[in-house]
């Protein structure tokens, strides 16, 4: 999603959902109203494509996976969580409530599958939750679930989509793994160029263009499909409730697994943001790319991203409600048991919700 490098560059959660709404409109009536513009956007598609795949590539700090080294045991329990157990969760939801509808389930699996690698670090800040490990996290998610993509793609989607191995696997080394190359060589050179300030200001546009690029793909997604759109809009409702129910069950996947390894609150709030927030930004890139032409699977895509922003928000106030219950920060009750250290800057006082 918006990769950041810090949580303080993200942009706000109000203005974020304004454009991706505004943007659903106004694709949807030029594409009803002006026809030839519709398909005019459409066609611009590729090259808003590679713009948002470079931003997100860009803000990734591949350096914070040297904070990972400490915490093996948060991270196992997490990668287990996101790659195995939600993905799971998710496939029985999009099943069970849109099996009748397979374009639609396909795109709310895709969005199921894949954690997210940027605004959950701004919601867990908030939630009192460990940031810096947050941080350690987004390198290692992005990476883990391009390489699974084609995998999950030929598990859970295999009779509603065909898409060759060969052709998926090209598709995502020219389009993401080469990208990712070249973003990190950027912004290592970038840092080094420019010095940590100037960067950091660089990486702050960066973060902020973002969300206006998603704009402009969901704009040019719509404008260019919106009679297919319209012709399932039904089947929304069902979109809906099923990203709502899997919201459910994520929730009470944290509680169970923060009690179960009796995690401290930091890592608590962190385990429980990164397997609630999805990365529907990547996701849908890399979804135009592989499955060209499946206007239905973005759409359900995108309405999950639209759910997320309230719910992050409404899990925020369910953590800090909880906190009460843990032990206080800087005296964790076993120590051997969480495996982590404390770490009093990564659980700093939360911003205000100007930004993530």
């Amino acid at each position: 999603m918006l990769t950041p490098s810090s949580p303080e560059r993200l942009p706000g959660v109000a203005v974020t959902s304004f454009l991706l709404v505004a943007a659903i409109v106004t694709g949807g009536v030029l594409g009803h109203f002006l026809p030839d513009t519709g398909q005019w956007l459409g066609e611009r598609v590729d090259h808003t494509l590679l713009a948002l795949v470079g931003l997100l590539f860009f803000g990734v700090r591949f350096g914070a996976l040297v904070q990972a080294a400490g915490h093996l045991r948060f991270l196992v329990i997490a990668l287990l969580a996101n790659f195995l157990l939600v993905p799971l969760i998710g496939y029985s939801v999009a099943s069970l409530f849109l099996s009748a509808h397979p374009l639609f389930m396909v795109g709310l699996v895709i969005y199921f599958m894949s954690p997210c690698t940027d605004w959950f670090l701004g919601f867990t800040r908030l939630a009192g939750g460990n940031v810096a490990l947050g941080t350690a996290l987004i390198p290692i998610n992005m990476v883990v679930q391009l390489l699974l993509y084609p995998l999950y793609l030929q598990w859970f989607t295999h009779q509603t989509v065909q898409v060759e191995a060969g052709t998926l696997g090209d598709t995502l080394l020219h389009w993401f793994l080469v990208p990712l190359v070249v973003a990190v060589v950027l912004h290592q050179a970038g840092r080094w160029l420019l010095g940590q300030a100037r960067f950091e200001r660089v990486l702050h546009w960066a973060d902020q263009a973002t969300p206006w690029v998603i704009a402009l793909l969901v704009l040019e997604i719509f404008s260019a499909n919106i009679p297919v759109i319209l012709e399932h809009r039904s089947v929304f409702a069902w979109v809906l409730l099923a990203v709502f129910v899997f919201f459910v069950l994520t929730f009470l996947l944290g509680e169970g697994i923060s009690r179960l390894f009796r995690l401290r609150y930091p890592e608590h709030a962190l385990l429980t943001m990164t397997i609630a927030a999805r990365n529907a930004p990547l996701m849908l890139a890399v979804t135009m790319a592989a499955l060209p032409d499946q206007p239905l699977v973005y759409a359900a895509l995108v309405i999950g991203m639209l759910v997320e922003f309230p719910h992050l928000t409404a899990l925020r106030r369910l953590l800090l409600a909880a906190s009460r219950r843990f032990p206080p920060s800087g005296t964790p009750s076993t120590p051997a048991e969480s495996g982590l250290p404390n770490s009093p800057a990564a659980i700093a006082s939360p911003p205000s919700l100007g930004h993530k």
